[in-house]
């Protein structure tokens, strides 16, 4: 398998002397064209996804080639090392952009040669069974990074936190709070790690120091990458870590994790986020739960101050509540909600009906499911219908939102239902030479339909029959309108009841 500066050469092409010797052989006129020396050539955007590279190459070469490579994409290699990833890395002081998805990186993270890369601000690692205690070492790694991409990873919970999980246990031991939920042992959990930190800022704690040092993940982490796999069944404690200012953007599409308590570790590992996807994943309610599964008194919002999106679709999640616990995200503007078991059982009929409800649910969401941005005349309306909606409803099934809006709208009386459509059934009266009938007609059916229906009363074949239009109110003005066309639908001509048609049969030519 090739290195990255085999792929690299093979790419972008031969070194230049031989290149040049090429060009004397086979062209007789030439045209000067400046060329940029070996270390320029490489572009700032490098690719090399999907070519198989293993390792990074010699070392030198590497860091005259790479030097000013500001992004870097090497997903679907076959990279499992991340010593060799380091490697690459120290020889792209610039980079910016990492992708290394679809590489198995299940390994443990060694001490690297650098300590810190300082320039790197977006990592993808989607579909590398990535173990948490590797991201963990990854973020003190990484002090400005931006955007963090973790999806596909098969991760049914995020082992880790802020919170010292020991801590945490004494606390729910005596009663203070979940530790798994960040009850009440988050404040000592954060005292202990604020203190605890080293001159370098890593934290002190033994199971952090030990991984680090030894280079290998507890078998927790290693067992937390299965589905619905756990250590003897009990969910395994967190890694804890020191929080991260930088990171705004965390992508966790595909995961397995089910639990919103889950998601609070996020929040306070993250605690600047603004954008947090979490599409594909099983989340079946937005309220915090313990490890043993019972709701605690957490609010859902607690840890995402900051939070302006947050993606959705294809949750679990099946109560008008949890739309609610939304509303109170204090930062939060745009929403995907897609696809949610709610949506098959809500007593809306149309997709603009349940628009309007989350609108009216949801008052400082500006950009709703990717559409446009919601407008103050769209958010009236749906604040109208809203109240409309739950008139007629029990109070116990009134949300608290009808109550606020009531007092901004005031009550609404109920719209009055005018149906505009057309008649569906009419009266039609049938002439044939000096035979003449009434007959009830359904508009939505065709010419061709109609000379079926008329074939067996005026025994004249449909084949040879011609059928002509008289308009009661326009007889005079514009006479016969000759029905020619037998898919054409009924309720085109406008037929009212009181008009005329009349039957002649085609004369054979």
């Amino acid at each position: 398998m090739p290195t990255l500066l085999e792929a690299l050469e093979e790419k972008y092409g031969m070194e230049p002397d031989e290149k040049e010797e090429h060009v004397e052989e086979e062209v007789l006129v030439s045209i000067f064209v400046p060329k940029l020396p070996p270390r320029q050539s490489t572009p700032q955007l490098l690719i090399l996804n999907d070519c198989n590279i293993d390792r990074a190459g010699e070392p030198e070469d590497l860091k005259k080639k790479c030097r000013i490579v500001k992004e870097l994409d090497l997903a679907q290699n076959k990279l499992n090392n991340w010593n060799e990833v380091f490697v690459i890395l120290s020889h792209m002081p610039r980079v910016e952009f990492v992708n290394l998805s679809l590489n198995h990186l299940t390994g443990p993270i060694q001490k690297p040669p650098v300590t810190k890369m300082d320039h790197l601000r977006n990592l993808v690692l989607n579909n590398t069974k990535l173990e948490w205690c590797s991201v963990e070492k990854l973020l003190r790694l990484l002090p400005a990074l931006e955007e963090l991409h973790l999806s596909l990873n098969e991760y049914t919970h995020v082992l880790i936190d802020t919170i010292d999980p020991s801590a945490a246990s004494r606390a729910s031991a005596s009663g203070d709070g979940g530790g798994g939920g960040g009850g009440g042992g988050e404040r000592d959990g954060a005292e202990d790690a604020s203190s605890n930190n080293n001159a370098n800022g890593e934290p002190a704690t033994s199971q952090t120091k030990d991984t680090m040092s030894s280079g290998s993940c507890p078998a927790s982490a290693s067992e937390s990458t299965v589905p619905n796999q756990s250590t003897n069944g009990v969910e395994p404690p967190p890694f804890q870590t020191d929080p991260h200012g930088g990171v705004r953007k965390l992508h966790l599409t595909g995961n397995y994790i089910s639990e919103w308590g889950e998601i609070c570790r996020i929040g306070r590992v993250f605690p600047q986020l603004e954008a947090l996807v979490l599409a594909d994943c099983p989340l079946r309610s937005l309220k915090p739960t313990d490890p043993q599964g019972n709701e605690n008194d957490e609010e859902s919002h607690k840890y995402f101050q900051q939070l302006k999106l947050l993606n959705l679709s294809n949750a679990k999640i099946d109560s008008w509540e949890d739309i609610d616990r939304l509303a109170e995200f204090p930062a939060l503007s745009n929403v995907r909600l897609q696809y949610w078991p709610l949506w098959a059982r809500t007593d809306s009929t149309t997709e603009h009906e349940r628009r309007q409800l989350l609108i009216a649910r949801l008052p400082n969401i500006s950009i709703l499911n990717g559409g446009d941005t919601i407008g103050a005349v769209e958010r009236e309306d749906a604040e109208r219908s809203f109240i409309r909606h739950y008139l007629d409803k029990p109070d116990e099934e009134r949300p608290r939102r009808y109550y606020e809006l009531i007092e901004v709208h005031g009550k609404l009386d109920p719209l009055v239902n005018i149906d505009l459509r057309p008649e569906r059934k009419v009266k039609v009266r049938f002439t044939f030479e000096d035979k003449a009938i009434e007959r009830t007609v359904d508009v939505n059916r065709t010419v061709s339909d109609l000379k079926s229906r008329l074939e067996r009363i005026f025994d004249v074949p449909a084949a040879r029959m011609r059928l002509f239009y008289v308009d009661q109110d326009f007889r005079d003005l514009q006479g016969l309108e000759e029905m020619k066309y037998p898919h054409k639908v009924l309720y085109s001509y406008n037929i009212r009841s009181g008009d005329e048609i009349i039957i002649e049969r085609k004369v054979k030519s």
